[in-house]
């Protein structure tokens, strides 16, 4: 499933406060277009793990996605293991997850398509 036409496309915008935190009905609504993403409970986190063919191959996607955190001004927790990477947002920022957290996970779901 593709992801939501414009979200990739968009850019990270500075949010804080609870005013930008999504309710479960919207963070649900654009979880559809992420295809394996999910929301760990209780803590409200955006989650997808990334297999690898080896270290390197998991190393090189890392240090894309944080070339990209640091474009958009928004940092996942990246879990760097042999062959895997777990990839998990929250928005320290607002409580819980923001419009950000999806954009970045679908900026890396074009990434991780190519």
């Amino acid at each position: 499933m593709p992801t939501e036409p414009n979200l990739a496309a968009e850019h990270c915008r500075p949010r804080s406060g609870a005013r930008h935190a999504l309710d479960p009905s919207q963070a649900s609504s654009l979880l559809t277009s992420l295809p394996g993403w999910q929301i760990s409970e209780p803590d409200r986190r955006l989650e997808k793990e990334f297999a690898f063919a080896s270290y390197p191959a998991a190393l090189l996607f890392v240090n894309t996605v944080a070339g990209l955190a640091e474009r958009e001004n928004h940092h996942p927790d990246l879990e760097l293991h042999y062959g895997h990477v777990k990839v998990s947002y929250h928005t320290h920022d607002v409580g819980g997850l923001s419009r950000n957290d999806f954009i970045c996970a679908a900026k890396i779901e074009a990434l991780a398509s190519i």
